[in-house]
Parts: structure tokens; C-alpha cells; sequence
């Protein structure tokens, strides 16, 4: 098999509207294939974006994020999650999306990788961080989502995953050729003496390149937060975030980048061709993890391996 084309997204969510960022997210798997992508990732819960309210101090303002939030997650079975499918089936292109997946009154940080012929594997973060999980129920059972497909074994994680050596460990054991860093995307946050910015994220996806010696596609979200900082306004120990985001990467094995960044903040798709072809030693035997077509019934039951 022959290089391996594959785009990242590095965009602004379309925030709390989930007819507009499925929309969104459809348009970037056409403009990825029209690239030749043969694979396009999206970044954590990019559908309907990352509660980045979580870091402001206005409880009442959580709130009424909170349920907006839950109204514009994604079920498993919606006419959301199949859209998607259906583009990426047309298409002809892998797709890795995170999303909010809503199932009754709890709703997970989830990813999905989504096959040329529709078909959809879904796994759901188990461990968030202490503050998503204000947000985000944990997952019964820790399943790792990876799949083999005609590009070769592809496997994804969600942001803060990247930093749990067990999780890493057991994704390395599994040989993936390539892996996708999704994370959330970046902000710089003030009024503790604080600043977190994006290197320490992205030094976490080079280590996994050179860890597993494996291809990494990282999409980062661009963060804008327009007029969040308003609400907290009134108050004089305000908790300030400042936009960011926009760093998506592409790595080789070795750890190096294998195509030009976007500038920071600009919306986009950042491409590189991959050289897959090297020798897999022996799996453990697979267990089973459930898959669906479009139509949302069990298509048949693929290996995720652990």
C-alpha cells in the first residue's frame, strides 16, 4: 500500500448548536476527501464543542450551559451520528470525530471512528479529569477504540488520556500505525497566577509518536471563548480565559512534524501523506466491540483490541 493521505481539522466548534456543527463537520469530511484525504480527524468533543464554561466561576451561568449542553449532545443512534456516516460512505474517507454523547439523563466525552462503508465504532472516555467529570459521567467499562481498517490499524484517544500511562501503555501494546491525538483545543486562563498553554499537550503527542512508534494526527480546536469573560465580569477575583487553540499537528514515529502548522487560530485542514508500511508483531487475540451502519443496526461485530 502506497502513502496514506490524512487531514487534520483545526476549527472553531459551532458551540451548543448541533444542526450547524454537524453541518460543519460534514463539510470538512467533503473539503478533506476533495484533498485526498483518506482519513480526516476531528477534535474532542467537537460536537457540540468543550464546556469550557467549567473554568468560569458563575455557577448560575454553568447551569444554563449545562442544559443547553445535554439538549445538543449527540445520542449513538441519532439521525446526527448517521449523517455523518453517510458523508463519510460517499466520500469514500475514514473519519475520527469526538463528541458529547448523550444516553438518558448522563452524557459521556466520546469518539467514534467512522469506516468508508459507514459503518460506526464508538468509545467512551472512562477516566475524565476531575473537572470535565462536573460535566461528563464515566464510562462502566474502559474499551479501547481501536480498529483495523484498509489504512492499516488506527486507533484514537481524547486529550487528557494521552497523560494515563496505563492507557498509553495498553494502546502501544496494540501497534497502531496510526494514532489520533484529539484534544479540545487550548486556552491561556488568568486570575490565579496561572497560564496553560499548548506546549505541554503537544509535547504529549510527540511522546506518543516516539513512544509507540507510531504516526500521531493531533486536531486541536480553535477557542475563541467570545464573550465569556463578560459574565464573571462583576466580580473583582474573576476568573478570566483568553482564546487560543488552533495548534493541530501531524508527527512521524520519530517524533517529527510531517506538515506545516496553520497559524494559531486559523480554521482550517492541515494534510500530510504517511508511510504506514512496516512490520506488525503478533496480536493477542481481539475481544469484540459493537459496530452500526448508518441506519443504526449492528452491522457485525469487529475487533477492538486491547
Amino acid at each position: 500500500m502506497g502513502p496514506v493521505r490524512v487531514a487534520a481539522v483545526q476549527a472553531e466548534p459551532k458551540w451548543l448548536n448541533l444542526s450547524a456543527g454537524v453541518e460543519q463537520v460534514i463539510g470538512y469530511i467533503d473539503e478533506a476527501a476533495d484533498g485526498g484525504a483518506q482519513l480526516v480527524a476531528f477534535p474532542e468533543t467537537f460536537l457540540p464543542g468543550f464546556p469550557w464554561w467549567m473554568w468560569l466561576n458563575s455557577v448560575d451561568w454553568g447551569e444554563e450551559f449545562l442544559a443547553r449542553y445535554l439538549t445538543n449532545a449527540l445520542t449513538a443512534e441519532g439521525p446526527e451520528l448517521r449523517a455523518i456516516a453517510y458523508a463519510a460512505r460517499r466520500k469514500g474517507v475514514h473519519v475520527s470525530l469526538g463528541f458529547a454523547e448523550r444516553a438518558g439523563g448522563d452524557v459521556f466525552m466520546s469518539q467514534a471512528i467512522v469506516d468508508v462503508d459507514g459503518t460506526i465504532a464508538i468509545a467512551r472516555k472512562a477516566e475524565p479529569t476531575g473537572l470535565e467529570r462536573t460535566v461528563f459521567a464515566t464510562a462502566t467499562e474502559e474499551r479501547l477504540l481501536v480498529r483495523d481498517t484498509a489504512l492499516g490499524r488506527v486507533g484514537v484517544l481524547g486529550g487528557a488520556d494521552h497523560m494515563r500511562p496505563s492507557v498509553r501503555t495498553r494502546m502501544h501494546e496494540v501497534r497502531e500505525q496510526i494514532h489520533i491525538a484529539a484534544w479540545s483545543g487550548f486556552t491561556v486562563y488568568y486570575g490565579e497566577g496561572k497560564e496553560w498553554g499548548p506546549e505541554l499537550n503537544t509535547a504529549a503527542s510527540v511522546r506518543y509518536a516516539m513512544d509507540g512508534a507510531t504516526h500521531v494526527i493531533a486536531p486541536v480546536a480553535v477557542v475563541p471563548v467570545a464573550g465569556w469573560e463578560v459574565v464573571d465580569a462583576r466580580l473583582p477575583d474573576r476568573r478570566l480565559l483568553r482564546g487560543g487553540g488552533g495548534v493541530s499537528r501531524i508527527f512521524g514515529p520519530g517524533g517529527l512534524e510531517l506538515a506545516t502548522p496553520l497559524l494559531e487560530g486559523e480554521e482550517g485542514l492541515l494534510f500530510a501523506d504517511l508511510e504506514t508500511n512496516r512490520a506488525i508483531r503478533p496480536m493477542p487475540k481481539p475481544r469484540a466491540a459493537e459496530c452500526r451502519t448508518p441506519s443504526g443496526r449492528i452491522a457485525r461485530r469487529e475487533p477492538v483490541r486491547t
